[in-house]
């Protein structure tokens, strides 16, 4: 009788441990979902404008370590021989990089460099044409250097602006280009500012128009395009050397300065650069690069939900605002998705040790690689 009891119970407490564990195995499983579910409600995906790489993304995130997340937040200025060690999330190339190349040397270079890495690069260039132009300058691009959008729209319409336009686009697709750092959205109507040149000149309606028919080509052309310099350059003086500082009203901002970004925005632009100009009407405290108010603008007032990044860091204007020498940090926290800089070895470091004291969370971090892991799935880089 005790035998047949003890099996009883002894097959009981089996049951019931293959229950508890089902039942906590099922719940380890909604755990899970429930986590997953709440990162993409954190990343807005459902609104995003890379929704449908966001599934990829997320997949390729929980793989990476976090030398490699840290290294997909910078946009590199390009060096050939820092190239072979390197590992950003992408690099921004100079006219000088272009010197002394054809076409299929300077493909073949670029596509060393991306063999070079486990994910695959965003490759940019600063083509405005006109005042700024990184490979057109050079007869063995093109026969003579691009002109400035606001020519060829003067010359000849939308019909002679958007024929230049996927000109251009297939020049740098065919080198390994996927990224132009244009176009300008500035509205400048003064000749003596220090932008005028590389605006398009016109007041701020016609200035939208332009602008979202420009995204509009380069979407068309496949190639990844970049408004700046949000929130709106205005007549404030260069950057490159010193710090701007805006005083014009926040309605003169809406009303003005945000529509051709607005229109882009309308038009799918799939990244941004944030300007290092200090706006009071905004945030008086920091530049606008390490300003989370000024990232909120894009994000909620604008609704937002490509690529943030900023003007090169390494820039004078940013010195002297940075806490502690800390500039890629105070970037990421004010809402940055990725980084221009001229020093990523320590900037990257920077941020891996910020990481490390808790000064940068590393929800931080996964929101914007995943954010610019979509972007590369979008761009069909992987």
């Amino acid at each position: 009788m005790l035998k047949k009891i003890g099996i009883g119970l002894i097959g009981i407490l089996l049951i019931g441990g293959v229950v508890f564990f089902l039942m906590n195995n099922n719940g380890s499983k909604r755990k899970k979902e429930k986590n997953t579910t709440n990162q993409y409600e954190i990343l807005e995906v459902k609104n995003s404008m890379f929704k449908d790489g966001y599934e990829k993304a997320m997949n390729t995130l929980e793989k990476m370590t976090i030398e490699e997340k840290v290294g997909q937040l910078f946009l590199v200025r390009y060096n050939k021989e820092d190239a072979k060690t390197f590992r950003p999330g992408g690099y921004i190339l100079f006219a000088k990089d272009f010197e002394n190349h054809t076409k299929d040397s300077i493909k073949k270079e670029i596509e060393n460099v991306q063999s070079l890495n486990k994910y695959p690069l965003i490759i940019g260039v600063d083509e405005e044409g006109g005042y700024v132009t990184r490979v057109s300058r050079y007869p063995a691009f093109r026969s003579e250097k691009f002109a400035s959008p606001k020519y060829y729209y003067d010359t000849g319409g939308y019909s002679l602006l958007e024929k230049m336009e996927t000109e251009k686009a297939t020049l740098l697709k065919s080198i390994g280009i996927n990224l132009n750092l244009a176009p300008v959205a500035d509205i400048s109507t003064d000749e003596n500012d220090f932008i005028y040149s590389r605006s398009l000149g016109k007041d701020a309606k016609t200035t939208a128009e332009i602008i979202k028919n420009m995204v509009e080509y380069a979407n068309s052309n496949h190639l990844n395009s970049c408004l700046k310099h949000f929130p709106g350059y205005g007549n404030n003086k260069d950057t490159h050397t010193g710090i701007a500082i805006d005083e014009r009203s926040y309605s003169s901002f809406v009303e003005k300065d945000y529509l051709p970004f607005e229109a882009g925005i309308e038009a799918s632009v799939p990244s941004i650069l944030v300007s290092h100009n200090i706006v009071k009407a905004i945030d008086s405290e920091y530049p606008s690069s390490l300003s989370s108010k000024v990232i909120k603008e894009l994000r909620n007032t604008l609704n937002y939900t490509g690529i943030i990044m900023t003007d090169d860091l390494a820039m004078d204007a940013v010195k002297e605002y940075v806490e502690d020498g800390r500039a890629a940090t105070m970037a990421m926290n004010a809402g940055n998705d990725m980084i221009i800089t001229s020093d990523f070895p320590s900037m990257q470091e920077e941020v891996l040790n910020s990481l490390k004291e808790g000064i940068i969370s590393e929800e931080t971090i996964n929101q914007a690689v995943a954010r610019i892991l979509a972007w590369k799935y979008y761009s069909n880089l992987f």
